[in-house]
């Protein structure tokens, strides 16, 4: 039993290059990558050949990360026209594509590839030679590997990240230094010239770059050449066949400590930790403190040759730190885990909105049951101590957490766990409308009580990543499991689901994230852009860098949702159900359906407050580990999920009812979903102030432009036999933004003499927020119309704040009035306006 290794590997992994490489780690400690690359060798040409044809090779990977999610890799002819212009947005041409085969098991490193390459490619020609006139230029290409997720089998935006050029598993060496970040070093290219007139760099110049007006040339011949930057001068190859591996970046490189000895492995761990770990200022760790506290610890075991006492040690110093992505694998540890959750009394505890720690289920039969506890009962304490002091003490099995309400739920349900030698367990508790009571509890092997409070309780074994359904109230509802599933037949079922709701004009869809353990940022990223009708920056990154010594953010590296064709863009309300099981990348979808205040949030909690990129690496004893190494934050530069995770915006209470109504499995997160899709957004929000009402000018400048009245932004319309008799008519009003309108009472007669005499009958009153606004505060105007002479009594309403707005106009006929053309009752006319602004 891994219990937390299936989790923890299936959260995302970002990056700041424009692949799937992970963290950004020196070459070698110390040394820069491009230094580490540099060799000295004599210019070398071989002319055996006519020119290459066929390219093979060899990828060999040691990120645990690297298969997670891909459905179809791929290996190609990768057009260098991004790098050459330094363009990061550079979008390599389909018709430049060439596509290789892999020709081995893709899952099992290494794999190998063959790539034919054509007479004529159709790359972008690049001048390099930089001698000032116009030239046809050559044609350059990598072989790399990508993954591609959308449409057909080549690479579209998307799919390329965005644009750019590879950094990583490609035939090139690119650095992550911050001095020279994306920078080719080294490596090999593929260079097709036209014609034998074309001329190429022979080396790197005096400022390390490559295409630069410092570097030395060499002539080309005409055709295909495998030019080795990894030589100085470079070496030109001709073969026919060549052999190209692709480059695994130290960047994305497997640390491997497993070969070291127990207190070795600590101290390269502690120094990984110290340097590279994502948020040590924001959570105030203090390294120093936990290497005089765990290290003996190391030394002790390694001493006593135990590797139990080993993964003991590494469990806790794990536990230290509180950030849900920072894990192992505790399968070593399993007899342990069994042995401290064993025992129960048939009690699981729940903390009710209010702060009151409950029995949200009893076993049957159980000693708990027995003793008269009933379900919704108030505990009081156990063992004597107060339960609120009990529950804080407990250190869950799951542990660490980011977010502390997170941890708080866990330790709720740890709380009533027990190794069997506990024997018996005293419990003060007050039964719904009853007195307190105590007593002694007997410890059995029950595991029902545990169960029942698991997060993923009620969640299928398996599921697809994306499944979807109508709902009985017409609303769409998706659920997305995963975001490190095949990736391929994610988007595949997401766009079926979009399609069809797009199709059938599906009101609202409901997103439901609650069990996610995340995976691929960018994926996650991109399902979200669906909903979104331009791109939007969502957030950026910083890792660690060798050269400052410090974390490095590239001004250029941007989290960007790049919507899809108009057709499956999704324009309706959507809400977001969120809850401690969506993680990672789980919770990078729910904060970007949150930009612009595209969607609202539901749920009885946060999100985990997992809000990093994640490396694995191996200690001793081939022990699986993973720490944060890259700092995410929003597009203004703050950090935004680690340790507080997505909160939502209408928080369903916790409640002994909503314990007893989700026990007979009814969602009342999903019903609190349909209620709040069905009312426009800023509902229950109680507004900040209340909108500004113009001066007369004012009324009359914006009547004149054209400004909407309430009623014409209103989802309702009425006939006129509706308004023609006394009574109330609602309208809601929803807003998509602050805006202005008009708020008025018109009346119009066939004549002004009849107009005067009708005006001497009606009384008019408006009520803004439950306040009588004063007449005095209203323009009035008469005006002609269609051949009736009216008066409109308005004013215009403008700086709306978010929230739940109120409007009454309440007119009155003291008696019967005839307007020239029918009667009209005496009574009260009463229009209600409720206006929403998001």
């Amino acid at each position: 039993m891994k219990l937390k290794y299936t989790l923890f590997v299936t959260l995302a992994v970002l990056s700041l290059a424009v692949t799937a490489c992970g963290g950004l780690q020196p070459l070698v400690e110390g040394t820069s990558e491009t230094e580490a690359a540099s060799t000295e060798a004599p210019m070398q040409v071989d002319t055996s050949g006519e020119g290459p044809k066929v390219v093979t090779g060899s990828v060999e990977y040691t990120d645990l990360f690297f298969t997670l999610g891909v459905a179809e890799p791929v290996v190609i002819l990768e057009d260098q026209g991004g790098f050459v212009a330094r363009d990061r947005k550079f979008l390599i041409p389909v018709e430049s594509q060439v596509l290789g085969q892999i020709t081995s098991d893709f899952y099992t490193s290494p794999f190998s590839y063959s790539l034919t390459l054509p007479s004529e490619p159709k790359g972008t020609l690049n001048d390099v030679d930089h001698d000032g006139q116009k030239d046809t230029g050559v044609m350059i290409f990598a072989v790399a590997y990508w993954t591609n997720t959308w449409g057909d089998p080549y690479l579209e935006r998307r799919d390329q990240g965005g644009g750019g050029w590879s950094s990583a598993y490609a035939s090139t060496r690119v650095s992550s230094d911050s001095d020279s970040f994306l920078e080719v070093f080294g490596g090999q290219y593929l260079v097709y010239a036209p014609d034998a007139n074309q001329q190429f760099p022979s080396d790197f110049g005096a400022d390390k770059k490559l295409f630069t007006d410092d570097d030395p040339l060499m002539d080309l011949p005409a055709g295909w050449s495998e030019v080795d930057m990894d030589q100085s001068p470079f070496a030109l190859v001709r073969s026919e066949d060549l052999t190209l591996d692709l480059y695994e970046p130290a960047s994305s490189a497997l640390d491997d400590f497993s070969q070291m000895t127990y207190t070795d492995a600590f101290d390269a761990m502690l120094e990984k930790f110290r340097k590279e770990y994502a948020y040590t200022d924001f959570k105030n760790i203090d390294w120093d403190a936990r290497e005089k506290e765990f290290r003996p610890r190391f030394e002790a075991a390694e001493k006593d040759k135990d590797p139990h006492a080993f993964a003991l040690a590494l469990r806790d110093f794990i536990w230290s730190i509180p950030d849900t992505h920072v894990g192992m694998d505790t399968s070593p540890l399993t007899d342990d885990f069994l042995n401290d959750i064993a025992g129960g009394i048939g009690l699981a505890l729940g903390e009710t909105s209010d702060g009151k720690i409950v029995a949200r289920f009893v076993t049957p039969g159980s000693p708990a049951d027995k003793a008269g506890i009933e379900f919704g009962a108030e505990i009081v304490s156990m063992d004597g101590k107060p339960i609120d002091d009990v529950v804080s003490a407990i250190v869950p099995w799951s542990s660490p957490f980011s977010n502390p309400e997170i941890k708080r739920l866990q330790q709720l349900r740890y709380a009533t766990r027990f190794t069997m030698d506990k024997g018996q367990v005293d419990v003060s508790f007050i039964n719904p409308g009853g007195s307190e009571k105590s007593a002694a509890l007997d410890v059995v092997s029950e595991r029902d009580s545990f169960s029942v409070t698991s997060f993923a309780a009620g969640e299928p074994v398996s599921s697809l990543p994306v499944d979807y359904q109508i709902l009985p109230s017409g609303y769409g509802y998706i659920k997305i499991s995963s975001f490190s599933d095949n990736q391929v037949l994610s988007i595949q079922a997401w766009e079926y689901a979009l399609q069809y709701f797009i199709d059938n004009e599906v009101p609202g869809v409901i997103l439901d994230m609650r069990n996610n353990s995340g995976g691929s940022g960018w994926l996650a990223d991109q399902m979200a852009a669906y909903f979104f009708n331009e791109e939007t920056v969502v957030g950026k990154g910083s890792t660690y860098d060798e050269v400052t010594g410090d974390f490095y953010m590239d001004p250029a590296s941007e989290a960007l949702m790049i919507p899809p064709r108009e057709q499956l863009q999704y324009n309706g309300p959507v809400v977001v159900m969120v809850g401690p099981a969506c993680v990672s990348a789980c919770e990078f979808f729910s904060y970007a359906m949150t930009v612009n205040d595209r969607s609202i949030v539901v749920g009885e909690y946060p999100t985990a407050g997992a809000g990093g990129g994640v490396e694995a690496f191996l200690m001793p004893e081939n022990t699986y580990m993973q720490m944060t190494v890259s700092r995410q934050m929003d597009a203004d530069g703050n950090i935004h999920i680690e340790g507080s995770g997505v909160v939502p915006d209408v928080r369903v209470p916790v409640t002994v009812d909503t314990f007893k109504r989700e026990q007979a499995s009814e969602d009342v997160i999903l019903e609190a979903a349909e209620k709040v899709i069905s009312q426009p957004k800023g509902a229950g929000i109680t507004p900040s102030a209340s909108p500004k009402l113009a001066s007369a000018d004012e009324a009359q400048s914006a009547l004149s432009s054209g400004a909407s009245f309430l009623e014409d932004k209103a989802r309702e319309q009425y006939a006129a036999e509706e308004v023609s008799v006394p009574g109330v008519l609602t309208y809601t009003v929803p807003l998509a933004k602050s805006e202005t309108l008009i708020w008025a009472y018109y009346w119009c007669t066939t004549t002004t003499d009849i107009l005067e005499q009708n005006f001497k009958q009606i009384d008019v009153q408006f009520e803004m927020n439950g306040e009588v606004v004063p007449l005095d505060q209203f323009a009035t105007l008469e005006l002609p119309s269609g051949g009736n002479q009216c008066r409109i009594i308005y004013t215009a309403l403008s700086d709306w704040t978010t929230g739940e707005h109120h409007f009454t106009t309440t007119v009155t006929f003291k008696s019967k009035i005839n307007d020239g053309m029918d009667d009209y009752p005496a009574g009260q006319y009463v229009s209600e306006f409720s206006v929403f602004v998001p």
